[in-house]
């Protein structure tokens, strides 16, 4: 898989979807520490140990570098940055069944403006999957070469 890139100075806002969101009872915000072994728990049954590594990173961070996704106090998605590599945006995932109502699009640009408002000015989408999703939420662009040689590809297999 492809990694993909997004000028971090053209994306767009996330007020109003994380506003819609709210008025579902849907609740996007930062990780906080005492989060972080439910979020850990979360991320390993549906995204994988490798993931939970991932994600543990972000936790390191000051601000934690992980949103999540709530919905009656039930953990439903989260999305991590500056996790895997400084300036990668991953990984992430939103429960089946709440997906396709935005949350996964909220989560991936809060994530996107913290590292705006970090200094970067264009972020790495390691290794994606749905390459039209991020094409049509933030207008990344497939990185030329980069499904040849991936950070991916020497992560350990235990």
């Amino acid at each position: 898989m492809a990694d993909m890139l997004v000028n971090l100075m053209d994306i767009p806002s996330c007020d109003e979807r994380i506003a819609k969101l709210a008025s579902k009872g849907i609740n996007i915000r930062r990780a906080m520490t005492p989060d972080m072994m439910a979020v850990l728990d979360f991320v390993e049954k549906t995204t994988g140990r490798f993931a939970k590594g991932e994600c543990m990173a972000s936790f390191s961070h000051h601000p934690v570098s992980c949103y999540i996704a709530e919905k009656e106090g039930k953990l439903i998605g989260y999305a991590c940055y500056d996790a895997t590599m400084k300036d990668f945006f991953g990984p992430t995932e939103v429960l089946k069944e709440f997906q396709g109502h935005g949350i996964g699009a909220a989560l991936l640009l809060k994530c996107l403006h913290s590292l705006k408002e970090e200094g970067y000015g264009y972020a790495v989408i390691g290794s994606v999957g749905p390459a039209d999703f991020y094409k049509k939420v933030c207008n990344a662009v497939v990185i030329p070469s980069s499904e040849k040689k991936s950070i991916y590809d020497d992560f350990m297999q235990f």
